[in-house]
């Protein structure tokens, strides 16, 4: 394995990562933007308001995104053991 092949691992990791947890991050923003213009709207400014949905939010989206993030690892864990395999 040259550094070459450990690069290219460390950023398809890295890349596994960031798409993987895309479902959970992109809905925690919407949901949290959601959650603060209707704070600003209403002027309630209760600080339970916001984890509350967030956090039911998230869970929902990591329930619906499991395939996808599962797809994901597998693919990476794939690549990972072929190049084992074949001795990088």
């Amino acid at each position: 394995m040259n550094e070459a092949d450990a690069l290219d691992l460390v950023q398809r990791a890295t890349w596994t990562v960031i798409i993987g947890s895309s479902p959970a991050i992109v809905t925690a923003m919407v949901v949290g933007l959601t959650i603060s213009l209707i704070q600003a709207l209403t002027q309630i400014q209760e600080m339970t308001l916001t984890f509350v949905p967030k956090i039911v939010a998230i869970f929902l989206a990591s329930i619906v995104g499991a395939t996808f993030m599962g797809a994901q690892i597998g693919t990476l864990a794939t690549t990972a053991f072929s190049h084992i395999e074949r001795g990088f």
